[in-house]
């Protein structure tokens, strides 16, 4: 386990290789699980100031479900996340001509319609951030349709935390980047 101010990352996010690979896995996560993607409470507000920018770049039936469960649900825990298409596909999902499933909210951002990327458990996704009180638990998180990620970013010599640079620049700073990336390729110890 590896330390960094308030947070506590798993050795996998070291160790274990990661690369997304949509052509293999046509973007399954999109559609996978249990409920949509997992949502911070200030994102909740970002969501309804970026919607009217997002919307063009959803599909009619992400468009029906948003206006039929809202932006996003609450879960019987409390938590938020976005909203389905019949408990299945990410209502900000939307199908490219090869049949891979991409963000619309990533498509609007590309586009320059928003600043908002997308909502950061996707972006830091295989890595998963359970929060508890004073600190945040990183954890790579094994999925099976992840698998040839797995492979391919193996076959690239990508670790999962240089894989993730960007988001977790963006989640937690630059600084504590280079410092994980230091703690991992010079560790102290």
């Amino acid at each position: 386990m590896i330390v960094i101010q308030n947070t506590v990352i798993s050795d996998d996010v070291a160790e274990q290789f990661f690369v997304c690979n949509l052509g293999a896995c046509k973007g399954a996560c999109c559609v996978e699980g249990d409920l949509g993607a997992p949502l911070e409470l200030e994102e909740l507000d970002i969501l309804k100031q970026e919607y009217l920018k997002i919307e063009p770049f959803l599909t009619e039936a992400g468009k029906q479900a948003i206006a039929e469960q809202g932006l996003y649900i609450e879960d019987w825990e409390g938590d938020y996340s976005t909203t389905t298409i019949n408990d299945r596909e990410c209502a900000y999902a939307l199908y490219d001509e090869q049949g891979i499933l991409k963000c619309g909210i990533e498509q609007a951002y590309l586009a320059g319609a928003t600043d908002f990327k997308k909502p950061i458990s996707c972006h830091l996704y295989p890595i998963r951030v359970t929060k508890y009180e004073g600190f945040e638990a990183l954890n790579y998180d094994r999925w099976d349709i992840c698998s040839p990620a797995c492979s391919f970013g193996a076959k690239l010599g990508v670790p999962v935390y240089k894989f993730l640079q960007e988001p977790l620049e963006r989640k937690y700073g630059a600084a504590w980047y280079a410092e994980l990336a230091r703690e991992i390729e010079h560790p102290t110890t």
